[in-house]
């Protein structure tokens, strides 16, 4: 059984927003606007997105 994973991309710029918010993108492993990367649906996971949720777009 695979682990199920989420699409993310990131559609807003980071830049002047708050360390925090930052931290969460790069922990997701985004790196530049338009990046798309696929990471595994944990509760770890699901709280950085949900922290930063206006830079990003989710795709189950």
């Amino acid at each position: 059984m695979s682990a199920k994973t989420v699409k993310v991309t990131l559609i807003k710029s980071m830049n002047g927003r708050l360390k925090n918010h930052i931290a969460s993108v790069r922990g997701l492993g985004l790196r530049r606007m338009h990046q798309t990367v696929e990471v595994i649906d944990t509760p770890e996971n699901r709280g950085m997105m949900n922290k930063a949720y206006y830079m990003l777009r989710i795709e189950e």
